[in-house]
């Protein structure tokens, strides 16, 4: 079976910025693939190419093995959910899933049942008649994802599409967008910023950095496993450990990653400095100084936290210092 999307040396320039700069990149029928990065990496460019609103300056895209540059949009078997939602204000929350329907000339009784089968697929059952205007930030994402699942594509493109909401409707938009996208078997494309929504919803992601990807791998390889200092401190917030500093805690003079919550306070071991602590309720984060580097440790709630200034030393299990490339 072909990849669902190939990327072969992809590159989009506009004028000297190098937007993606000779992407590959294989995504698999029925995965879950998150786009990481920053602002400005590329990811979302790399999305753009996916649905046909950027073409490539160079390289090859197929989608389930057939050639995408010069297709256009409407002739691609992908559907788009963007952030803001895009939806028709004038037209009520049935006619707004139903559009892309209507424009493919399906009948009325038809659109009507397609697009209550996909309210009820959102949990939606019975906001047909309601406009977008009555409804809630998170409904209003329902609505948008109903219209894009209702065209059955083969490929769903997800641009930060959980942004707007608030933390905890964030959190359970994930799990429900992960369980509708397993019982649906569609492969799901989705970009973000925030490591805590890869991590929790993809099968597999790739981290972009500079138009380029600096890793792929599933959520424990990215964020135990870092190729590069940026993966590590950009993925979770690791311990960025200097060869000089990974030699002195024993290791080789290589550049490594140690995470915080890998770290325990001991009676023996390196000692450092505590210059701040910060409660997080499950945790309390303790920033400390090590021969003049800062090191960040995950301290078990309950138990006694030193305070500023006090010295304390340090221990880990061998196997959770990662040793990583040169590469930042």
């Amino acid at each position: 079976m072909p990849h669902a999307v190939s990327f072969q040396k992809v590159s989009r320039h506009f004028g000297s910025v190098r937007a993606v700069d000779a992407v590959d990149l294989e995504v698999e029928p029925g995965e879950f693939f998150a786009m990481l990065g920053p602002s400005g990496s590329g990811k979302t460019t790399c999305l753009r190419l996916i649905a046909g609103f950027e073409q490539p300056t160079s390289g090859h895209i197929e989608i389930f093995g057939e050639t995408a540059e010069g297709v256009p949009p409407y002739r691609r078997n992908v559907n788009t959910v963007f952030q803001d939602y895009a939806l028709f204000p004038h037209l009520n929350v049935a006619d707004n899933v139903a559009y892309g329907l209507m424009i493919r000339g399906v009948g009325g009784t038809e659109r009507l049942r397609e697009a209550e089968a996909a309210l009820e697929m959102v949990k939606l059952p019975g906001y047909g008649a309601r406009k977008p205007g009555e409804l809630s930030g998170g409904q209003r994402q329902r609505v948008a994802l109903a219209r894009a699942l209702v065209n059955k594509p083969k490929v769903l493109l997800l641009d930060e599409p959980l942004g707007a909401l608030d933390l905890k409707l964030r959190e359970q938009m994930q799990d429900e967008l992960r369980l509708l996208q397993k019982s649906l078997g569609i492969t799901f494309v989705f970009v973000t910023h925030d490591q805590g929504e890869a991590l929790s919803m993809a099968d597999r992601i790739a981290v972009f950095n500079h138009g380029r990807i600096m890793q792929t791998g599933t959520p424990e390889e990215i964020y135990r496993r870092p190729k590069t200092r940026f993966v590590a401190d950009f993925v979770g917030s690791s311990n960025v450990l200097s060869p000089a500093l990974t030699q002195r805690l024993g290791g080789p003079a290589e550049w490594a990653s140690l995470r915080p919550e890998d770290i325990r306070l001991s009676t023996e071991g390196a000692e450092a400095v505590v210059t701040a602590t910060s409660f997080l309720g499950s945790a309390t984060r303790v920033t400390l100084d090590l021969a003049g580097e800062k090191l960040t440790v995950l301290h078990p709630a309950g138990a006694p936290v030193p305070a500023p200034g006090a010295k304390v030393r340090i221990a880990w299990d061998k196997a959770a210092l990662h040793l990583m490339g040169p590469e930042a």
